[in-house]
């Protein structure tokens, strides 16, 4: 605000303290610090470089540090986030995914660039390339065994209840054929390699499979991820007709409580602990040798604590394995106890922060029949 006379800042600095604008308009990240003069509403710096991006749309100013001229200010005070959400905002379909600021950039960005560039959301009953219960195209797909990403033609039928892959163009048979209501989706740019990965994951024989992938455009890759949302909300509306649409979009995809690296034992507690990349994905906890590897070496369910689940910080005294972390976690169950170090204390504090959330939550009768298969199999 170098520069601006004192009455402009003094009637900027008024609308900037209204409740409304107290949150980024398009990720929610608390205290923004910048605004968009042609649309009026108050964003986080990090919202700014996309709007700058749209300078067609959007032109954007410090408000700590550029001067706004007084038809500025009233401009922003007229609007605000409040008034200018009513309008870019009114016709959200409930599957479509919102981001915050602790999304990735490709659904940030293309958040904002669908408000209010392409407007998707202005008008009741709009076509939108994700909402017409099908969707065909290319994805990269990367390889089960050898690694390498090829293009593989994919088919989301809300008719069918189904998502497929076909390896070759003219396939008449696809590779998989997957049930709408068993597949999970959350984007993955630093762990895929690219910016627009998305894994796509689903239970097979009560496993869980991982398939990565990605394409070029960060518009069709979240179009896939919105499409992939909108099959599964409509498909449950007809499997639970007396849920209610929010019920339903609590049960569409999620993101992953927590991943990294941790060390592990075997069941004996004498063996040596091995480095993995663990996967907290609600109840089930995976592990896998390679982060992006197709499927799991093994699953650990976590249960409530009611039903004697727990965790701990440290190991049991007189544990006898090989580690070289030395910061442990031990997860109680009714049958056994599960070992696992970390390499750093914040590490072991983050672990033991996501267990305590799982099993502070008392389990759904689908998660008693998952905990049962688990003490089956095992």
């Amino acid at each position: 605000m170098a520069g601006g006379n004192e009455r402009s800042m003094k009637a900027l600095k008024e609308v900037w303290k209204r409740a409304e604008n107290s949150l980024c308009a398009d990720c929610e990240k608390p205290d923004p610090d910048w605004a968009s003069s042609t649309l009026g509403v108050f964003i986080c710096l990090s919202c700014s470089g996309i709007h700058r991006n749209i300078p067609s749309i959007s032109k954007v100013k410090s408000l700590k540090m550029d001067y706004w001229d007084d038809a500025q200010v009233q401009f922003l005070a007229k609007h605000g986030n409040a008034v200018t959400k009513a309008i870019y905002e009114a016709h959200i379909p409930i599957y479509y995914y919102q981001p915050t600021y602790n999304d990735c950039q490709v659904l940030r960005e293309q958040w904002i660039r669908a408000k209010y560039e392409r407007k998707e959301f202005t008008e009741p009953g709009k076509q939108l390339p994700y909402s017409d219960g099908v969707k065909e195209g290319i994805l990269w797909k990367r390889g089960r065994d050898n690694g390498q990403f090829l293009p593989r033609k994919f088919l989301l039928s809300e008719r069918e209840g189904c998502l497929k892959y076909f390896t070759k163009q003219d396939a008449k048979e696809p590779k998989i054929n997957v049930k709408i209501d068993v597949i999970n989706a959350t984007f993955q740019p630093e762990k895929i390699g690219n910016p627009n990965g998305l894994q796509i994951t689903y239970l097979k024989d009560n496993k869980t499979r991982n398939i990565f992938v990605y394409h070029e455009s960060g518009k069709e890759v979240v179009d896939w991820f919105n499409a992939i949302r909108s099959v599964q909300f409509h498909y449950l509306k007809v499997a639970f007709p007396i849920a209610s649409d929010n019920e339903i979009k609590n049960r569409l995809t999620r993101n992953f409580l927590k991943e990294g690296y941790m060390e592990k034992t075997g069941p004996k507690q004498r063996e040596a602990f091995k480095k993995r990349w663990f996967t907290l994905d609600h109840r089930r906890l995976m592990y896998f040798k390679d982060p992006l590897d197709a499927f799991a070496k093994g699953e650990v369910f976590v249960g409530s604590g009611e039903n004697g689940y727990s965790v701990q910080k440290g190991l049991p005294s007189g544990t006898q394995g090989n580690f070289s972390w030395h910061y442990g976690i031990t997860i109680v169950t009714p049958d056994r106890e599960y070992l696992f170090t970390c390499e750093t204390e914040t590490d072991q504090l983050d672990w033991m922060r996501a267990f305590t959330s799982v099993i502070n939550q008392a389990m759904t009768p689908q998660e008693y029949a998952i905990e049962a298969y688990f003490k089956f199999k095992s």
